[in-house]
Formats: C-alpha cells, sequence, structure tokens
C-alpha cells in the first residue's frame, strides 16, 4: 500500500544538473506607456439619435451580457469606424 506523497517522492529525488554557461543580462529600457496615457479621456459631446428598437434592443442586450454601458458600447463602435475611414 502506497503512503501519502510517495508518488511525488520518486518524482523529487532527480537531481538538477547545472551548468556553468554564463549569464547575459542586459537592462532594457521602459517601453511600455505610463499610466496616465493609457487613460482615454477624449472630448466628448451630447447628441440625440434615434435608433431603430431593433438596434437599440441588440446593443442593451450585448451590455447586459457583458456587464457594460449600451451608450459606450455604441460611442465604441462609431469610434472604430471613424478611425477605420480615416485609413
Amino acid at each position: 500500500m502506497q503512503g501519502i506523497g510517495e508518488k511525488e517522492e520518486k518524482f523529487m529525488k532527480k537531481k538538477i544538473k547545472y551548468s556553468n554557461e554564463p549569464i547575459e543580462a542586459r537592462v532594457i529600457s521602459d517601453f511600455l506607456p505610463s499610466p496616465e496615457t493609457l487613460v482615454l479621456r477624449e472630448k466628448k459631446k451630447r447628441v440625440t439619435l434615434t435608433l431603430s428598437e431593433k438596434s437599440l434592443n441588440f446593443f442593451k442586450g450585448a451590455a447586459k451580457k457583458h456587464n457594460a454601458s449600451y451608450q459606450a458600447m455604441i460611442r465604441r463602435l462609431l469610434d472604430y469606424y471613424v478611425a477605420n475611414q480615416r485609413s
């Protein structure tokens, strides 16, 4: 009968073989953007928009499913469209 930990102990008996190879280390400059640049604070303008009931229900359903704001989803969709039209 095997005791607790006997199987794991068998694998732990293997010795790790280290080599004397030199370690090549170098300092890498900070290439990540600062947190301040990651915060998108674009100027917004309030508008009134009439959507079809079908479209509004789609965005409200998707927003609820992802615990998000349907208005923000619509805004991001429009921003994405505009960005791709400029290319």
